[in-house]
């Protein structure tokens, strides 16, 4: 069964007469005869019958037009859905995030396109930014949240957010209390960090600042999971590193690890987070990208 039969047949039925059904159809009578013919060998049933008088529907025809009625509304429904998708109108978009997106860039994005394009669904999830930038390769995310700008002629970026880092520390640590310590000071301290896979760009950052304030950083354990680095500070004498956002956090749950945050100086650490999304992105993409906010700087 071809669809250009099933229309045909309807035109036929609508009119009930050959020459009218082929001409709203911009057919010769004779191809219009010809669909008529082919549908009924290929259903196996006579549609139509007619006399030199009138052209009628057999009842074979009267139940096949009714579900062939319901046929072309679901054609016409999957082609008003494929235009929207390609439109960016409906679909759903993949984003990964990390915590100063979540709290300073999410909410209003979020927002913003829930309103111009209520019919997309956003699924999202909280990675560091390697995992994130591996998922986005693999085309398991559309859009990243990620410290650093990549290298990747495959990637698009865009500045977000500048966000300081901070030294994390038990309630016992001696640097409890202070409101800032100079970075050199690490250089007497034992640290906590993670893999430089996990966010290449936090890793660099603090150990550039580290060669700038002329000290070595004595790191004492690797750990990839924040929440686990927050319990090892919260009952070691070791210091760890996280942004301003989520250092604010630090001793916020009740009945959760101790810890409290520091601002470091001389140098302050930055990290740039930057949206990333592959070169060629689609529509829901682009749409999504229109409801990012300008460039900021956080504040420690």
């Amino acid at each position: 069964m071809e669809l250009r039969h099933v229309v045909s047949f309807l035109a036929l039925a609508d009119e009930l007469h050959f020459g009218r059904a082929a001409a709203r159809l911009h057919l010769a009578q004779p191809s219009l005869s010809q669909h008529l013919q082919r549908l009924e060998r290929s259903l196996g049933v006579e549609l139509v019958t007619r006399t030199s008088h009138e052209v009628r529907l057999t009842a074979a025809g009267v139940a096949f037009r009714e579900q062939a009625e319901e046929i072309m509304r679901s054609v016409q429904r999957a082609g008003e859905a494929a235009r929207a998708a390609a439109e960016g109108r409906t679909g759903r978009i993949r984003v990964g995030y990390n915590l100063p997106a979540a709290q300073r860039v999410l909410p209003g994005t979020l927002a913003r396109f829930a309103d111009r394009r209520p019919g997309v669904e956003v699924d999202m999830v909280e990675l560091r930014t390697g995992p994130q930038l591996a998922a986005l390769g693999e085309g398991r995310l559309d859009v990243a949240m990620v410290y650093g700008r990549p290298a990747s002629r495959e990637l698009r970026s865009r500045l977000l957010l500048r966000v300081p880092l901070v030294a994390v520390v038990g309630a016992g640590h001696r640097w409890a209390g202070r409101d800032e310590v100079p970075f050199k000071a690490l250089g007497e301290e034992a640290c906590i960090l993670f893999h430089r896979s996990q966010s290449s760009a936090m890793y660099d950052a603090i150990t550039s600042a580290a060669r700038a304030a002329g000290i070595e950083l004595n790191v004492q354990e690797e750990i990839n999971d924040p929440g686990a680095t927050a319990i090892i500070t919260a009952i070691r004498p070791v210091v760890g590193f996280a942004s301003a956002l989520r250092g604010g956090f630090a001793g916020a749950v009740p009945g959760g690890p101790r810890t409290t945050s520091v601002r470091l100086y001389d140098p302050v650490p930055i990290l740039d987070l930057y949206a990333v999304w592959r070169a060629d992105p689609g529509p829901l993409v682009e749409a999504f990208l229109t409801c990012l906010p300008a460039a900021g700087t956080l504040k420690a």
